[in-house]
């Protein structure tokens, strides 16, 4: 997984174009109204009331919505719409996404309320949970403490309700799934990883005197990741707890691209103090270097899954029903939340790998839309091909397209057409969880510790 040599002359390729100038941010120009449900929104005059910045002395939070970090030099945030405007789409979409998704769950053994992230709005009963939507709600609610004066409360009950349903192949990590699946209640490496981010969150927030120590916790759960879950040889996430590292069909050599978390994995080697992390972090960015540089030379898409067979560990896109289906070698459902992943990590750490990746990405996926966000498709082939019956506008294809601008300064008009296209839009459980993460990035709120 070395391949220092191939890594170096690809990101001397693919960073011809990714260095830029700083550029300051300077929203101008009419907002538009955040009650407006069209695709295409429409602009008003009537700029919205200013908004009081909340304190660490009002909230009893360290670092209270919102935050307007300072991203890496030569990042960009919408500038058609005020920095307060910008703060107040979020405080408007993060109310309805807690209104739809966040339910009360019972209450722990102790008294205390319990909340999970509902898998959907129309199923039954709501009733069904996964992991994944434990980790982004406790990416979310830490990050808008300071908004909501029930952050800690709501964090901790997404907390207890993971640790009610362990994994039963490493109790650390949670169960991939609640009610149980049919497939087994064992982990999905994803949740536990922005569970983990979350846990830090917390500590950074409120510190860890209280009655739930964040910082241990967090400690623990992310040994469990890296015990059970990142491959010993690989140094690679593997799709969860499930896997037999020497697996024939899942392996180390196996991964999900949308696992390739590296801001997490950023903020776990600064909490941990350990440079295994740092090792995570390059084998990700050489698998998708080498992706991109053999599969994707024009658009820079990354597969749902990765195959790396043979001795070289050559990495491929996986082959139809890999794991989930038909589409499982084409950039779909999993891989669309790479350009966020990636772009937020450029971001926030200004890492030039990173920036590479996503800026092919985002200049591909700029031409190919003809600068319409609402031209992007719901998946493609790896050449950049639309899938079959992708069609349709979603917001999930569209949001992290947006981090990836971001560090582009020439891509400012696109970004304002994307941050347009998705701000105010509502679909589902998948789409406006990740919308909403993407925006808190977008508009300069988005931070690790």
């Amino acid at each position: 997984m070395h391949h220092n040599l191939i890594r170096l002359f690809l990101l001397l390729a693919l960073m011809l174009t990714a260095c830029a100038p700083t550029v300051t941010a300077v929203p101008t120009s009419a907002p538009i109204s955040p009650t407006d449900t069209a695709l295409r929104p429409t602009q008003t005059s009537i700029p919205p009331a200013p908004t009081e910045i909340p304190t660490q002395a009002a909230t009893g939070v360290a670092r209270p919505f919102p935050q307007h970090v300072t991203y890496a030099p030569g990042s960009i945030l919408p500038n058609h719409r005020t920095q307060a405007q910008l703060d107040d789409d979020v405080r408007v979409y993060y109310d309805a996404w807690k209104q739809t998704y966040l339910l009360e769950a019972g209450a722990s053994v102790d008294g205390h309320p319990l909340y999970r992230v509902a898998f959907g709005s129309s199923v039954p009963n709501r009733d069904q949970t996964v992991s994944e939507g434990q980790g982004f709600g406790m990416l979310i609610v830490p990050i808008m403490a300071g908004h909501d004066p029930d952050a800690q409360t709501l964090f901790d009950g997404l907390w207890e309700f993971a640790r009610a349903h362990p994994s039963e192949v490493d109790p650390r990590l949670m169960d991939w799934k609640v009610p149980e699946s049919v497939d087994g209640d064992d982990s999905a490496f994803d949740g536990d990883a922005d569970m983990a981010l979350g846990l830090l969150l917390a500590n950074a927030q409120w510190g860890s005197a209280g009655r739930i120590d964040y910082q241990a916790e967090a400690e623990i759960l992310i040994s469990g990741i890296l015990e059970s879950t990142i491959g010993p040889d690989s140094r690679l996430p593997m799709l969860g707890d499930w896997v037999d590292v020497a697996g024939m069909d899942f392996n180390q050599y196996t991964p999900r691209s949308s696992d390739f978390m590296l801001a997490n994995f950023r903020a776990y080697g600064r909490a941990a103090g350990d440079p295994v992390w740092d090792e995570v972090i390059a084998n990700s960015q050489d698998v998708m270097l080498a992706l991109q540089e053999s599969h994707s030379p024009a658009s820079g898409l990354m597969s749902d899954f990765i195959v790396m067979t043979g001795e070289t560990h050559t990495p491929q896109p996986a082959p139809p029903d890999f794991l989930e289906g038909a589409d499982d070698g084409h950039y779909s459902y999993n891989a669309g939340r790479v350009p966020w992943r990636l772009g937020s990590d450029a971001l926030l750490n200004n890492d030039a790998a990173s920036r590479a990746i996503a800026q092919k990405i985002s200049a591909w996926i700029e031409a190919s839309a003809n600068g319409d966000p609402f031209n992007i498709r719901a998946g493609y082939d790896l050449d950049g091909q639309p899938l079959p019956d992708s069609d349709y506008f979603t917001t999930f294809f569209v949001a992290p397209m947006g981090v990836a601008a971001m560090t582009n300064p020439a891509q400012q008009d696109w970004l304002n057409a994307i941050y347009d296209a998705v701000y105010n839009q509502h679909s589902d459980y998948y789409e406006d969880t990740v919308t909403l993460l993407c925006l808190l990035v977008m508009t300069g709120n988005f931070w690790t510790p």
